[in-house]
């Protein structure tokens, strides 16, 4: 299995398209969508992708045309039950993107520290409260 995709609920698109291509620098070729406008009975199909390399997209999706697009309430799309590693090359990294998430209207939810198990990381979490964890590997204990 490949993962291609992966859509987060957002309760304003503008906002978060904001967070992740001007706060965070990722790569964006543009809303596609919009001229499917949301009715009593489909969601709307305005999305921002972002790439995030190897063939990989960030989607985000209105939180309501998520839900109504899945069939489920939009409590169900919602907050944080996952978090999304982002693998960094450098320890400063991680500092430096943490640093510009909160910059950029996300929160760190724990600072970067140093683990037993061979990473130093820390989490942040998007306007929406996606929780991202970024990772640096230290010597010796990257996977694979």
């Amino acid at each position: 299995m490949t993962i291609s995709a992966i859509t987060l609920g957002v309760r304003d698109l503008e906002r978060s398209l904001r967070f992740y291509r001007d706060g965070l620098g990722l790569a964006f070729p543009g809303i596609i969508g919009t001229e499917f406008v949301a009715d009593a009975e489909h969601p709307g199909g305005a999305t921002a992708m972002l790439s995030l390399g190897n063939g990989l997209i960030l989607s985000l999706y209105g939180r309501d045309d998520l839900a109504r697009d899945a069939g489920l309430t939009p409590d169900r799309v919602s907050g944080s039950g996952v978090s999304l590693g982002w693998f960094v090359d450098a320890r400063d990294t991680v500092d430096e993107l943490l640093e510009r998430a909160a910059a950029a209207g996300g929160s760190v939810v724990r600072a970067p520290l140093e683990r037993p198990w061979g990473i130093y990381a820390g989490y942040f979490a998007d306007p929406d409260g996606h929780l991202w964890e970024v990772v640096y590997f230290l010597p010796g204990s990257a996977p694979g």
